[in-house]
């Protein structure tokens, strides 16, 4: 949780106020999509989640885009630092996805309140220390009623998504996010993109189609487990319970996974982090 904190609360959303202020914002919603690539990088080297061509093939696809829209904000002289800056948000934020999928088993609202509270105290703090001031109370609801939203009801579905998604593909959905953000900009801020805006945006759709679409099956096993989330008795929990219950679902209480083979449809969620043969 405190790495999760530090990367995803702190560094990342201060990485891309840099980048904001030097790149167009349809450019910079599209260069969000680098962090559906990093998690899974992230999740596939250091995690061990499972990859196939097609999720492959999908990554390919987003970086090559994300590749173009950097080279289109390219300077006449230097390096384009605002592409730059957005793309590092994305690392800090791939290594909070991957953190956070560790505990998402546990209640999201405390997650997120966490996450929030905490973040947002520091990067106050932060602010305070460079001299900024408090604005004037239309502005303060105004910026709080964005986060509620965009981060904290936001969040709380994120967990849940790692929960059953695991962290690669809940950053490859994710990744439909940021074509929303660069449809708003260019209705709103009528912004008038380049040709390289509209190569990058086809090639980053085709990449998430490519994870959307994807239907992973094959025999399992299921090792032990116990441990404790919120569940219903599916295929996964068929077991006793030594306290009484009203039949109620679903319901959170420690239990216990007995071993168990099947094939099914499925994504690296909490019961199916398996290796691969």
């Amino acid at each position: 949780m405190a790495g999760a904190v530090l990367f995803g609360g702190v560094l990342g959303p201060v990485l891309l106020m840099l980048g904001l202020t030097n790149t167009p914002a349809s450019t910079a919603s599209l260069l969000l999509n680098t962090e559906s690539v990093l998690t899974a990088l992230v999740a596939w080297i250091v995690f061990r989640e499972n990859v196939d061509v097609r999720i492959f093939l999908g990554m390919l696809a987003i970086v090559a885009g994300g590749v173009i829209l950097s080279l289109s904000q390219a300077p006449s002289a230097g390096l384009p630092w605002g592409a730059f800056a957005i793309v590092g948000a994305c690392a800090c934020w791939a290594i909070d996805n991957n953190l956070t999928r560790a505990v998402s088993g546990g209640d999201p609202v405390q997650i997120a309140a966490i996450k929030g509270g905490v973040a947002g105290a520091i990067n106050i703090a932060i602010a305070l220390a460079l001299g900024q001031r408090f604005p004037d109370a239309l502005r303060v609801v105004s910026a709080g009623t964005i986060g509620l939203i965009g981060y904290g009801i936001s969040l709380v579905a994120f967990v849940l998504a790692l929960r059953h998604l695991g962290a690669a593909r809940t950053g490859a959905y994710f990744s439909t996010a940021p074509f929303v953000g660069a449809a708003l900009s260019l209705l709103i801020l009528s912004e008038s993109p380049e040709i390289g805006f509209w190569i990058a945006g086809a090639l980053m759709a085709l990449g998430v189609w490519l994870h959307v679409s994807e239907n992973h099956d094959h025999e399992h096993d299921h090792e032990a487990l116990k441990h404790v989330h919120l569940h219903i008795h599916d295929d996964h929990h068929q077991h006793a319970h030594d306290f009484g219950w009203d039949g109620s679902e679903p319901h959170s209480h420690q239990h216990t996974h007995e071993p168990i083979k099947h094939s099914h449809p499925h994504y690296p969620d909490l019961h199916h982090r398996h290796g691969h043969s």
